[in-house]
């Protein structure tokens, strides 16, 4: 019988050239081929390797970090050789290679720091899956930070990829080495850390030192490529998020027909930390999203949706979900699903099952008193009514549509009444 488990531990070989250098008018770009020596799974010889494969183990891929040119386009200077991050990883930063890395793993890295760096004024805690965020937290301590965004759904977790902005202290690290997570990254890793950690074999372990400098990468531009099946190329800018602080966000008004709608409520100093928490986390989402955040803390992360009501709706189902697993596993140390399995095989209460639902519905997946944070802005109100339904008590959102005065309208119905403001930006992520 075939051994389909072996392409996971296949590490392709790549065609690709050691030198990239791609020309714009009369500038030029070099790119060199990233490898490292890491020893073989099997052998434990020393093999020099790029990447494992690309999204899939029948993909080659390559890693180029930028190492010459200087492109200014339109008066727009983009980023500059010196500024890497991943594609900066040396062998040294690979402090545990676990699996030889693949294409996924890095991308997870990437897009953790680019959430995080909107992030860095406390200890905060990403983990990704898929280039999407699982769960997003802010802490007192790193710790602290850590459990809230695992707990914030420890279903898609598994697996995932961690990404901190503090030094990884020995109390992160032992709740860290009790998961299962494909991949570490912090700017530092304390002492011990690393002898907790590595229990975990197959645990890619990488320092990026310069996560220290996060905050500064807020406004660097990079050159964007989408590749298309004719083999074609769309080239854009990056994104910058101008939202830097509560005053960059424009209070909820428009007008139609000749009358001006305003917003009744404006949001409490609270509303506004959560709406600049998740509107960092919004631009490493895929597009269309809608995302719960409250407390520092992301509830429900819906993405890639078609329809703007649906995807706010499925991160109201997401929040539910992963409230009552979160519930579950602190009173009984075991998943929802598994409880639910082992009521339906007659070996655990059901009275017990019920009372999580009930607590559940009654305090409705931790969304009461939440910010609903929207990429894209809403088409119609029915995704303003069915957050307010569930107690989001603010709303963050470009703004723009031709019935921002329905929403504003919902808004103020609504009872208690809803706060909203428009970024006067849109967030897409494709």
């Amino acid at each position: 019988m075939q051994d389909i488990k072996k392409m996971y531990r296949t590490i392709m070989e790549d065609n690709f050239p050691n030198e990239m250098v791609i020309t714009f008018g009369d500038q030029t770009l070099m790119f060199m081929k990233k490898a490292w020596k890491i020893p073989d799974e099997k052998t434990g010889e020393l093999i020099e390797k790029g990447l494992r494969y690309g999204e899939n183990p029948d993909q080659e891929a390559a890693l180029y970090e930028l190492v010459n040119g200087n492109l200014i386009l339109g008066g727009c200077q983009f980023i500059q050789p010196g500024n890497g991050l991943v594609s900066s990883i040396s062998e040294e930063d690979m402090i545990q290679a676990g699996k030889h890395p693949g294409k996924i793993n890095l991308t997870d890295i990437d897009n953790g720091l680019n959430i995080i760096k909107y992030l860095m004024d406390r200890p905060a805690a990403v983990i990704l899956k898929h280039n999407n965020p699982c769960g997003a937290a802010y802490g007192k301590t790193l710790a602290d930070a850590y459990d809230r965004a695992n707990m914030a759904d420890r279903i898609a977790a598994f697996g995932g990829c961690l990404v901190v902005n503090r030094a990884m202290d020995k109390e992160t690290a032992e709740m860290v080495s009790s998961n299962y997570l494909e991949v570490v990254a912090a700017p530092k890793f304390e002492a011990e850390t690393i002898t907790m950690l590595s229990k975990r074999k197959g645990l890619r372990i990488i320092r990026i030192s310069k996560i220290n400098e996060l905050e500064r990468y807020r406004t660097l531009r990079f050159v964007d490529f989408k590749s298309l099946i004719d083999g074609g190329i769309i080239v854009q800018q990056s994104p910058i998020n101008k939202i830097k602080s509560k005053e960059d966000f424009l209070p909820a008004r428009a007008t139609y027909k000749g009358k001006e709608y305003v917003i009744e409520r404006m949001p409490t100093d609270r509303e506004y930390d959560d709406m600049l928490f998740g509107w960092g986390i919004e631009h490493g989402i895929t597009s269309n999203s809608v995302i719960y955040v409250k407390d520092g803390v992301t509830v429900g992360i819906g993405t890639g949706e078609q329809d703007r009501v649906g995807v706010a709706e499925i991160a109201i189902f997401k929040a539910y979900t992963k409230y009552a697993d979160a519930l579950c596993f602190k009173k009984y140390g075991v998943p929802y699903k598994t409880f639910e399995l082992e009521i339906e095989q007659g070996k655990g209460d059901r009275g017990a099952l019920l009372e999580i639902d009930e607590e559940t519905k009654r305090n409705k997946g931790g969304l009461i008193g939440s910010v609903m944070v929207s990429d894209g802005f809403f088409p119609f109100r029915d995704s303003v009514d069915v957050a307010a339904k569930e107690g989001v008590t603010a709303i963050v959102q470009p703004g723009g549509s031709e019935r921002d005065f329905e929403f504003i309208i919902a808004c103020n119905e609504s009872d208690p009444k809803v706060a909203m403001v428009f970024t006067g930006q849109r967030a897409f992520r494709h």
